[in-house]
């Protein structure tokens, strides 16, 4: 049996953010084992006041807020953190875009099956994005995304922590079948500055054919990421070649193999014109990587045409030292990517939900 609903939330809800303390981490560890069976639950369903294009239109960069109108959006999930690619965060899309709900928890795929309709009463939530620069040469437009206000101030938006919190603002409704992928043609890809508001596959499940291996990767590694992670003699870039990194992202052991084998050791320690740390090669600096090397999310370079797509893997998840096909790698062949693709600093991210989203073409 359905129950509707047309929610106001109370201002005891609305005050109750202010107790969410939480750090805004994209990719962290999570547990991917199986969770008990959720309770029990009847399927909602809500009056829709906003499409997600609507809603992320209603942001402006830089400038977060606190939703104070009577708005609910719905989409059905079209991802999954059991292989553990996402992290306390499910997409939602409907057919104008997708957005993120930041929802603080793990194991989320227990509860939120993909295919299922979700409806947000967004009051007292905050609109925010992530991954946005201004600079207009080399910046752009990140993703518009649904949680709490940051009290750091670090973030535009963070985790809504407290089930109370999550109840009052996520209902689930029918579920349904997965949601089929979308394919996207180059010339439909986003621009440095669209979002949700300006291109309907920001945010959704898509499907990208025929992308060739760029021979780049990015990845940050933090000397000891016990300390600052923003000291420039904490951190290591890897970035304009491969590095000697053949795999979609790097568990703790991949990256202590990789340290072992010296493949970085000619790479400087620091940020862009501040390399006074040395070397990754150098003994003090190698032995601390070593002590205190932990798995490193990778961003793996490809392109479509002229567009360039890096698909970007934790560490954390479960397929992360899957070697691509060498044959991938040398060129030779191509594959076709299924995920959802996202923006950051106005450059095309794409995250896949597990190793089956990749597929070599012969």
């Amino acid at each position: 049996m359905k129950r509707i609903f047309n929610i106001k939330l109370t201002a005891a809800a609305m005050l109750s953010s202010a107790l969410i303390l939480s750090s805004c981490e994209e990719f962290t560890p999570v547990f991917t084992g199986k969770y008990p069976e959720p309770e029990q639950w009847s399927p909602v369903e809500m009056v829709v006041t906003h499409t997600i294009a609507e809603l992320a239109g209603m942001y402006t960069p830089g400038k977060a807020f606190e939703i104070e109108d009577a708005i609910v959006i719905s989409g059905k999930v079209s991802t999954s953190d059991q292989a553990g690619n996402f992290y306390r965060s499910l997409y939602i899309q409907d057919e104008t875009g997708g957005i993120e709900l930041k929802m603080g928890k793990t194991g989320l795929y227990n509860e939120y099956k993909p295919g299922q309709t979700v409806y947000v009463a967004c009051k007292g939530l905050w609109l925010g994005m992530y991954g946005y620069d201004d600079d207009e040469a080399y910046g752009g437009a990140g993703m518009v995304q649904l949680g709490f206000e940051d009290p750091t101030g670090e973030y535009e938006t963070s985790y809504i922590e407290v089930q109370y919190l999550i109840d009052q603002h996520i209902f689930r409704g029918e579920t349904g079948e997965p949601v089929e992928p979308v394919a996207v043609a180059e010339q439909d890809l986003p621009g440095q500055w669209d979002t949700q508001a300006d291109n309907q596959y920001v945010g959704r499940l898509v499907t990208l054919s025929g992308l060739t291996y760029g021979n780049e990767i990015f990845t940050l590694l933090y000397v000891n990421p016990n300390l600052d992670h923003k000291t420039s003699g904490n951190r290591v870039f890897l970035s304009d070649q491969t590095h000697g990194v053949t795999t979609w992202a790097m568990s703790e052991q991949k990256v202590k193999e990789h340290l072992q084998a010296g493949d970085w050791d000619a790479v400087y320690i620091g940020n862009s014109r501040d390399y006074t740390y040395g070397t990754v090669g150098d003994a003090k600096n190698k032995e601390t990587l070593l002590k205190y090397a932990a798995p490193a999310n990778v961003s793996q370079y490809f392109k479509m045409g002229e567009k360039e797509i890096q698909i970007r893997t934790s560490g954390y998840c479960r397929f992360a030292d899957l070697e691509i096909d060498p044959d991938v790698l040398a060129g030779k062949k191509t594959i076709d990517a299924t995920g959802v693709l996202t923006m950051y600093q106005g450059n095309i991210q794409f995250v896949l939900l597990d190793q089956t989203g990749v597929k070599v073409n012969e």
